[in-house]
């Protein structure tokens, strides 16, 4: 499954020279950390989105562009942050600035990129998408909140699970479909409408996240590690809600005082696959694949909402 690189390729390059500007600093320390992430960042699916989601309803605009500067710097400050708040030492298979450069700097870091994204908006009075990206960074807050509140009992409803990943993952993505469609239309029906589908996907996105961690294959993430950071995922709520009282306390004692044993966690992860959960998972990724599609269907017929389905396709088959 390829990424539809090719319907974008100039407004691509184009971001990469004006995301490495917007994020350049005249503080050498900062400059040499900006500089580590930026030569480390994803896919850049998110700008993607973007993209693709303006194509759409119209020709790209400098909006446009901005648009996806903004939500690329937000979702950089809020990797930065994460790893502090999870105590990661690796992102994406390399030193994470908190291994290199510990709680202070990072903290900060988070902090100029999250003011930099800001700033951009304000200097060319781009007042919606603002609005659009604060909303999700507030959700996005919300839903970390959450997960750690929930996180101390392990007593989470499946209705909970999808409204911690509807703030914590799916908010960024929604907010990169509706600021790329109010890029080039300014029309609150249209940027709703990508919204909406922008959230059925994050959703989608997570939860492919978490059936890797119950993956036997090498996917760039450890297997059972959403269990050692006792993170309830969507195979893991099912199977507790499926399975018998002895297990299940059995469970929850592992994810709350094993969670560092291998046999252990191993042996959670296999009656999660004998119970079911990582189908049952499946399943829902798929049903909220497909409500994404039917949003999709009811936009414009162009070969960037092909360019979209081909994204929403590589969301739920990419293999890491």
């Amino acid at each position: 499954m390829k990424l539809p690189t090719s319907l974008i390729k100039v407004e691509l390059e184009n971001f990469e020279q004006r995301f490495n500007e917007a994020v350049k600093s005249n503080t050498p320390l900062l400059d040499r950390i900006m500089r580590y992430i930026v030569k480390r960042k994803g896919k850049q699916l998110r700008p993607m989105f973007v993209f693709l989601s303006a194509r759409v309803f119209g020709p790209t605009t400098e909006a446009t562009y901005r648009a996806a500067s903004l939500v690329e710097i937000l979702h950089t400050g809020s990797l930065v942050h994460d790893d502090v708040v999870d105590d990661s030492f690796e992102r994406r298979g390399f030193f994470s600035t908190y291994a290199l450069w510990k709680n202070k700097a990072s903290v900060l870091v988070g902090d100029y990129l999250f003011a930099t994204g800001l700033l951009l908006s304000l200097e060319h009075g781009d007042y919606r998408m603002l609005r659009i990206m604060s909303d999700a960074i507030q959700k996005m807050a919300e839903g970390e909140l959450l997960q750690l509140e929930k996180a101390r009992s392990l007593n989470l409803k499946e209705s909970i699970y999808y409204e911690i990943i509807r703030n914590k993952t799916a908010s960024l993505l929604a907010s990169a479909c509706s600021a790329g469609a109010w890029s080039v239309t300014e029309n609150e029906e249209a940027t709703e409408k990508a919204r909406l589908f922008g959230e059925k996907t994050g959703i989608a996105f997570q939860i492919k996240d978490d059936l890797f961690d119950y993956a036997s294959e090498d996917v760039g993430k450890p297997t059972g590690n959403d269990i050692k950071e006792k993170k309830m995922t969507l195979p893991l709520i099912y199977t507790l809600n499926n399975t018998d009282r002895d297990t299940r306390q059995k469970i929850i004692n592992i994810v709350k005082n094993n969670n560092n044993d291998r046999q252990k966690v191993q042996w959670v992860l296999n009656v999660v696959k004998e119970t079911g959960g990582i189908r049952y998972a499946q399943e829902k990724m798929y049903a909220y694949k497909d409500e994404a599609l039917e949003i999709l269907a009811t936009c414009p017929a162009n070969e960037y909402r092909q360019g979209l389905i081909d994204l929403v396709n590589y969301v739920t088959e990419r293999k890491y």
